[in-house]
Protein backbone atom coordinates (compact mmCIF):
# COMPACT_ATOMS: atom_id res chain seq x y z
CA UNK A 1 0.00 0.00 0.00
CA UNK A 2 2.57 2.25 0.78
CA UNK A 3 4.90 1.36 -1.96
CA UNK A 4 1.56 2.10 -4.62
CA UNK A 5 0.93 5.30 -2.60
CA UNK A 6 4.94 6.54 -3.24
CA UNK A 7 4.36 5.68 -6.92
CA UNK A 8 1.33 7.79 -7.25
CA UNK A 9 3.30 10.82 -5.18
CA UNK A 10 6.39 10.28 -7.44
CA UNK A 11 4.12 10.54 -11.08
CA UNK A 12 2.12 13.68 -9.64
CA UNK A 13 5.67 15.48 -8.77
CA UNK A 14 6.91 14.66 -12.20
CA UNK A 15 3.67 16.03 -14.19
CA UNK A 16 3.91 19.21 -11.44
CA UNK A 17 7.84 19.65 -11.31
CA UNK A 18 8.42 20.83 -14.99
CA UNK A 19 5.35 23.42 -15.12
CA UNK A 20 6.29 24.68 -11.20
CA UNK A 21 9.62 25.34 -12.54
CA UNK A 22 8.51 26.66 -15.72
CA UNK A 23 5.94 29.40 -14.34
CA UNK A 24 9.06 30.11 -11.56
CA UNK A 25 11.34 30.94 -14.56
CA UNK A 26 8.67 32.82 -15.83
CA UNK A 27 7.57 34.91 -13.01
CA UNK A 28 11.37 35.67 -12.38
CA UNK A 29 11.79 36.90 -15.78
CA UNK A 30 8.38 39.19 -15.54
CA UNK A 31 9.65 40.27 -11.82
CA UNK A 32 12.78 41.37 -13.53
CA UNK A 33 11.53 43.27 -16.49
CA UNK A 34 8.90 45.06 -14.33
CA UNK A 35 11.68 46.01 -11.37
CA UNK A 36 13.45 47.80 -14.58
CA UNK A 37 10.51 49.54 -16.10
CA UNK A 38 9.60 50.64 -12.40
CA UNK A 39 13.45 52.06 -11.95
CA UNK A 40 13.00 53.76 -14.99
CA UNK A 41 9.80 55.50 -14.34
CA UNK A 42 10.85 56.49 -10.58
CA UNK A 43 14.20 58.28 -12.08
CA UNK A 44 11.97 60.17 -14.78
CA UNK A 45 8.96 60.82 -11.91
CA UNK A 46 12.23 62.41 -9.39
CA UNK A 47 13.13 64.68 -12.78
CA UNK A 48 9.83 65.46 -13.42
CA UNK A 49 7.16 65.97 -10.64
CA UNK A 50 4.27 66.07 -12.41
CA UNK A 51 4.61 62.48 -13.79
CA UNK A 52 3.47 61.21 -10.24
CA UNK A 53 0.27 60.80 -10.59
CA UNK A 54 0.46 58.95 -14.42
CA UNK A 55 3.52 56.47 -12.88
CA UNK A 56 1.06 55.25 -9.84
CA UNK A 57 -1.51 54.37 -12.47
CA UNK A 58 1.10 52.74 -14.64
CA UNK A 59 2.22 51.01 -11.58
CA UNK A 60 -0.84 49.27 -11.25
CA UNK A 61 -1.14 47.25 -14.77
CA UNK A 62 0.02 44.04 -14.39
CA UNK A 63 2.76 42.84 -17.19
CA UNK A 64 3.22 46.50 -18.83
CA UNK A 65 6.97 46.99 -17.58
CA UNK A 66 7.62 43.54 -19.81
CA UNK A 67 5.72 44.69 -22.75
CA UNK A 68 7.27 48.55 -22.62
CA UNK A 69 10.74 46.69 -21.64
CA UNK A 70 10.25 44.29 -24.86
CA UNK A 71 9.31 47.29 -26.99
CA UNK A 72 12.67 49.69 -26.04
CA UNK A 73 14.95 46.73 -26.66
CA UNK A 74 13.16 46.10 -29.99
CA UNK A 75 12.89 49.78 -30.80
CA UNK A 76 17.20 49.90 -29.86
CA UNK A 77 17.78 46.79 -31.85
CA UNK A 78 16.48 48.66 -35.06
CA UNK A 79 17.78 51.91 -34.55
CA UNK A 80 21.29 50.76 -34.53
CA UNK A 81 21.45 48.59 -37.31
CA UNK A 82 21.61 51.73 -39.57
CA UNK A 83 24.42 54.23 -39.93
CA UNK A 84 23.03 56.81 -38.03
CA UNK A 85 22.90 54.37 -34.96
CA UNK A 86 25.69 52.74 -35.11
CA UNK A 87 27.22 56.11 -34.91
CA UNK A 88 25.33 57.14 -31.99
CA UNK A 89 26.34 53.81 -30.38
CA UNK A 90 30.56 54.58 -30.79
CA UNK A 91 29.94 57.89 -29.17
CA UNK A 92 28.04 55.51 -26.36
CA UNK A 93 30.99 52.99 -26.32
CA UNK A 94 33.73 55.77 -26.26
CA UNK A 95 31.61 57.70 -23.07
CA UNK A 96 32.16 54.73 -21.43
CA UNK A 97 35.21 54.17 -21.94
CA UNK A 98 36.37 57.27 -20.51
CA UNK A 99 34.68 56.56 -17.19
CA UNK A 100 36.86 55.37 -14.39
CA UNK A 101 35.63 51.87 -13.21
CA UNK A 102 32.58 51.66 -14.88
CA UNK A 103 34.42 51.58 -18.38
CA UNK A 104 36.17 48.21 -17.12
CA UNK A 105 33.03 46.60 -16.40
CA UNK A 106 31.09 47.92 -19.06
CA UNK A 107 33.97 46.49 -21.71
CA UNK A 108 34.14 42.98 -19.93
CA UNK A 109 30.50 42.65 -20.38
CA UNK A 110 30.39 43.80 -23.79
CA UNK A 111 32.73 41.59 -25.03
CA UNK A 112 31.47 38.91 -23.38
CA UNK A 113 27.77 39.20 -24.87
CA UNK A 114 28.93 40.28 -28.49
CA UNK A 115 31.00 36.51 -27.83
CA UNK A 116 27.92 35.47 -27.16
CA UNK A 117 25.35 36.71 -29.00
CA UNK A 118 27.29 37.61 -32.26
CA UNK A 119 26.03 35.52 -35.23
CA UNK A 120 29.96 34.83 -36.12
CA UNK A 121 31.14 34.38 -32.88
CA UNK A 122 32.62 30.95 -31.69
CA UNK A 123 30.69 30.56 -28.15
CA UNK A 124 28.97 27.66 -27.63
CA UNK A 125 28.91 26.61 -31.36
CA UNK A 126 29.85 23.17 -30.63
CA UNK A 127 29.32 20.17 -27.93
CA UNK A 128 32.64 18.60 -27.17
CA UNK A 129 33.79 15.36 -24.87
CA UNK A 130 36.55 15.96 -22.28
CA UNK A 131 38.30 14.76 -19.72
CA UNK A 132 37.76 16.38 -16.49
CA UNK A 133 38.00 16.70 -13.52
CA UNK A 134 40.36 13.81 -14.20
CA UNK A 135 41.92 11.64 -16.63
CA UNK A 136 39.34 9.07 -18.33
CA UNK A 137 36.62 10.63 -16.53
CA UNK A 138 34.48 12.26 -19.29
CA UNK A 139 31.95 15.25 -19.34
CA UNK A 140 30.59 17.53 -21.38
CA UNK A 141 31.86 20.45 -22.58
CA UNK A 142 31.38 23.42 -24.99
CA UNK A 143 33.46 25.06 -27.55
CA UNK A 144 34.26 29.10 -26.61
CA UNK A 145 37.13 29.78 -29.28
CA UNK A 146 40.90 29.49 -28.49
CA UNK A 147 43.00 31.14 -25.94
CA UNK A 148 44.37 34.14 -27.10
CA UNK A 149 46.74 37.21 -25.52
CA UNK A 150 49.23 37.30 -23.47
CA UNK A 151 48.04 33.43 -22.31
CA UNK A 152 48.53 32.08 -25.88
CA UNK A 153 52.07 32.86 -25.97
CA UNK A 154 52.54 30.60 -22.68
CA UNK A 155 50.61 27.68 -24.53
CA UNK A 156 52.63 25.59 -26.74
CA UNK A 157 50.69 23.95 -29.81
CA UNK A 158 46.80 24.19 -30.49
CA UNK A 159 44.53 24.53 -27.91
CA UNK A 160 41.10 25.38 -27.58
CA UNK A 161 39.02 26.94 -24.75
CA UNK A 162 35.95 24.86 -23.41
CA UNK A 163 33.52 25.65 -20.61
CA UNK A 164 32.66 22.71 -18.49
CA UNK A 165 29.20 23.30 -17.27
CA UNK A 166 27.98 22.22 -13.61
CA UNK A 167 24.77 19.75 -13.25
CA UNK A 168 22.14 20.68 -12.78
CA UNK A 169 22.73 24.25 -13.39
CA UNK A 170 24.45 25.13 -16.25
CA UNK A 171 25.03 28.75 -15.51
CA UNK A 172 27.90 28.10 -13.70
CA UNK A 173 30.81 26.34 -14.58
CA UNK A 174 34.60 25.83 -15.35
CA UNK A 175 37.12 27.67 -18.19
CA UNK A 176 39.57 25.47 -19.36
CA UNK A 177 42.07 25.56 -22.06
CA UNK A 178 43.36 22.06 -23.19
CA UNK A 179 44.60 20.60 -26.42
CA UNK A 180 42.43 20.32 -29.08
CA UNK A 181 43.84 16.18 -29.86
CA UNK A 182 42.40 15.73 -26.22
CA UNK A 183 38.88 17.11 -27.50
CA UNK A 184 36.26 14.69 -29.06
CA UNK A 185 33.68 16.98 -31.40
CA UNK A 186 29.77 15.53 -30.58
CA UNK A 187 27.31 15.43 -33.25
CA UNK A 188 24.51 16.48 -30.76
CA UNK A 189 23.60 19.80 -31.00
CA UNK A 190 24.07 22.39 -28.13
CA UNK A 191 20.82 22.30 -26.82
CA UNK A 192 20.45 18.48 -26.62
CA UNK A 193 23.89 18.70 -25.14
CA UNK A 194 22.68 21.08 -22.39
CA UNK A 195 19.44 18.77 -22.13
CA UNK A 196 21.67 16.04 -21.33
CA UNK A 197 23.02 18.15 -18.68
CA UNK A 198 20.67 19.19 -16.83
CA UNK A 199 18.95 15.98 -16.67
CA UNK A 200 21.91 14.32 -15.08
CA UNK A 201 22.19 11.88 -18.17
CA UNK A 202 18.76 11.02 -17.90
CA UNK A 203 17.64 12.86 -20.97
CA UNK A 204 19.51 11.47 -23.49
CA UNK A 205 20.18 12.42 -27.13
CA UNK A 206 19.45 9.90 -30.39
CA UNK A 207 22.52 7.87 -31.10
CA UNK A 208 23.76 9.25 -34.55
CA UNK A 209 26.00 7.52 -36.74
CA UNK A 210 29.50 8.29 -37.35
CA UNK A 211 30.25 9.36 -40.59
CA UNK A 212 32.74 7.61 -42.58
CA UNK A 213 36.21 9.15 -43.07
CA UNK A 214 36.76 10.20 -46.27
CA UNK A 215 40.41 10.02 -46.77
CA UNK A 216 41.84 7.39 -43.59
CA UNK A 217 39.33 4.95 -43.82
CA UNK A 218 41.40 2.62 -41.45
CA UNK A 219 41.99 5.19 -38.84
CA UNK A 220 40.27 5.33 -35.93
CA UNK A 221 41.06 8.58 -34.64
CA UNK A 222 38.18 11.11 -34.15
CA UNK A 223 37.79 14.02 -36.79
CA UNK A 224 39.43 17.11 -36.10
CA UNK A 225 37.74 20.22 -35.23
CA UNK A 226 37.50 22.86 -37.58
CA UNK A 227 39.79 25.78 -36.84
CA UNK A 228 38.04 28.59 -34.82
CA UNK A 229 38.63 31.98 -35.65
CA UNK A 230 41.46 33.95 -34.04
CA UNK A 231 41.42 35.57 -31.09
CA UNK A 232 40.33 39.61 -30.97
CA UNK A 233 42.05 42.20 -30.33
Amino acid sequence: MMQRLRQYFITGLLVWLPAGITAWVLLWLVGLLDGIFIAVLSALEAVVPGLAALGASLRRVPGLGVILVAIVIFGTGIFVTNMVGQWWLRQWDRLMARIPVVRSIYSSVKQVSDTLFSGSGQAFSKALLVQYPRQGAWTIAFLTGRPGGEVAHHLAGDFVSVYVPTTPNPTSGFFLMVPRADVVELRMSVDEALKYVISMGVVAPPARPLPAPATAPHSGAAAPLPPTAPPRD
